[in-house]
């Protein structure tokens, strides 16, 4: 008979599972609880971080409907659950890795299907939301700009011509005027 404290874990995991936009499984093997400290306060907000035991994880990730991530369960395992945006967690694993080799990246979940360690490299790579946004904006300002050069252009065509056409009006009325010969 499972343990009152174990199945609330599993289900408190499972939860974790369901209301996260993607989860990176780590094996955080000498890391030091200080490491470990720093490591939750390189992901900030964005992800919640837990080290679990895998038997416990298993069960969850079952109930949770999670498919190809049993494999990642092998090991001291910590599971990053990313609350906001994967790119900016799985950025803080990646340079948290660089700088700790104790920290291994095993591999993740998102969008329905399991993620290798290169998938998620891959999205540690992407900008962020908000450079994407401003990226974006920006080349619809620049749109925006050549649009309107190219809608004043023909009535500045026009203005010019005119003044063109005024200009020719003076001189050719100027030049008459000066071949007309005088009358005493």
């Amino acid at each position: 008979m499972a343990k009152p404290d174990k199945v609330a874990a599993v289900a408190e995991i499972a939860e974790s599972f369901r209301s996260s936009s993607a989860t990176v499984v780590t094996q955080y093997t000498g890391l030091s609880v200080t490491q470990l400290s720093q490591l939750r306060r390189a992901l900030g907000t964005s992800a919640k971080y837990r080290v679990a035991k895998n038997t416990l994880v298993k069960r969850a990730a079952e109930d949770a409907g999670l498919e190809g991530v049993e494999d990642l369960f092998v090991g001291p395992t910590a599971i990053a659950f990313v609350q906001g945006e994967a790119v900016d967690a799985a950025k803080a694993l990646r340079d948290f890795a660089k700088d700790n080799n104790a920290l291994v990246i095993k591999g993740g979940y998102m969008d329905g299907r399991a993620l290798s360690v290169d998938e998620i490299s891959k999205i540690a790579d992407l900008d962020s939301r908000e450079v994407l946004l401003s990226k974006a904006a920006g080349a619809f300002k620049a749109k925006l700009s050549q649009a309107a050069a190219l809608f004043q252009a023909p009535a500045s065509q026009v203005a010019r011509l005119a003044a063109a056409l005024e200009e020719k009006q003076r001189n050719a009325t100027g030049t008459e005027a000066a071949e007309a010969p005088a009358e005493s």
